[in-house]
C-alpha cells in the first residue's frame, strides 16, 4: 500500500486534524470523531491511526505544554504535512470522480 493511499478512518482523522488545528491531540480527535462523524472509536484506535499516519509522513507531531488538568502530562499535538494534504486531495478526487460517474444519483458537484 502506498503512503498516499488512506483508509476511511485515516481520512477522517486527517480532516479532523486540519479542522482542530492546535487542538489536534488524541482525546480531542476521538471526541470530534464522535461529534462530527458519528463514529465511536477507542483512544487506542485513534493513537494507532495517528501513529500510522505519522509513519506514512502524512502528519507530524510535537509535544504541547504540560497542564495541571492532565496531571502534568503533555499533549501530543498533530499537524498535517504537505504529503497529508496531497493524500486528502487525491482521496477526494477519486471519490468525486466515482460519484460523477453515477448519473442515476444526480450528483453534479460533490
Amino acid at each position: 500500500m502506498s503512503k498516499d493511499h488512506i483508509g476511511e478512518l485515516e481520512e477522517l482523522v486527517l480532516l479532523l486534524i486540519v479542522m482542530l488545528k492546535e487542538e489536534a491531540y488524541g482525546l480531542a480527535i476521538r471526541k470530534a470523531l464522535s461529534e462530527q462523524a458519528n463514529r465511536s472509536v477507542t483512544i487506542g484506535a485513534v493513537h494507532g491511526t495517528v501513529n500510522r499516519l505519522e509513519s506514512k509522513g502524512l502528519v507530524e507531531s510535537s509535544m504541547g505544554g504540560a497542564t495541571e488538568e492532565r496531571g502534568g502530562r503533555r499533549k501530543r499535538i498533530f499537524q498535517i504535512t504537505s504529503a497529508g494534504k496531497q493524500a486528502l486531495e487525491k482521496s477526494r478526487d477519486v471519490k468525486v470522480n466515482l460519484w460523477q460517474q453515477i448519473p442515476e444519483l444526480n450528483i453534479k458537484n460533490a
